[in-house]
């Protein structure tokens, strides 16, 4: 009898770890420049306002977080868990080199959790349905922990990035950690 072992898969928030947006707005943090952006998604948080009308969105990126993602495509299966839905396909991916991302569909945003765990965890745990994951938000806390190890069968890292710093050296090595105690991708 075979036994099928699938990949695990990396979520990955934009606004916090890819974009540091709780930094001083006048201290960009090194390696970031700055993208202007109005995709479809922030365009709707404003109805009734012309599309010439709505501010664009100050996004930092920092093109090297496209590489270091691409690393860790070998041993993970890269997924967008951001309310950017679709448009980080169309407005993150390019500016960071990344090809199209699956991207998880929330059945609603922001819905408050009784428990005080973070809105995206319940949904996240489903969505991986018993497969092992990576999941790095600026949003989670001690109480996601938990929900994730009494909820989900499968193996799971959740690491918390500060939306002030973005993803940093650390965040990348702990992830391609818990991808080799899986045993995941090259040696």
């Amino acid at each position: 009898m075979t036994v099928v072992v699938s990949r695990p898969l990396l979520y990955i928030d934009v606004d916090g770890p890819l974009n540091p947006y709780a930094a001083k707005p006048e201290r960009r943090p090194d390696g970031y420049g700055t993208h202007r952006m109005k995709p479809p998604g922030w365009v709707a948080q404003h109805p009734g306002a012309p599309w010439a009308h709505v501010k664009p969105l100050r996004v930092w990126l920092n093109p090297d977080h496209g590489r270091r993602l691409l690393d860790l495509s070998d041993r993970y299966d890269l997924v967008w868990a951001t309310t950017w839905g679709r448009d980080a396909n169309d407005y993150i991916s390019p500016v960071l080199g990344l090809p199209d991302l699956p991207v998880v569909d929330w059945p609603v945003r922001h819905d408050a959790a009784s428990d005080g765990t973070f809105w995206k965890t319940r949904h996240l745990v489903a969505h991986a349905s018993g497969r092992p994951f990576a999941w790095v938000d600026d949003e989670l806390g001690d109480r996601d922990r938990v929900f994730v190890r009494t909820h989900h069968v499968g193996q799971a890292l959740l690491r918390h990035v500060d939306a002030r710093l973005g993803l940093r050296a650390p965040d990348f090595e702990a992830v391609a950690a818990f991808a080799r105690t899986l045993g995941t991708g090259p040696a």
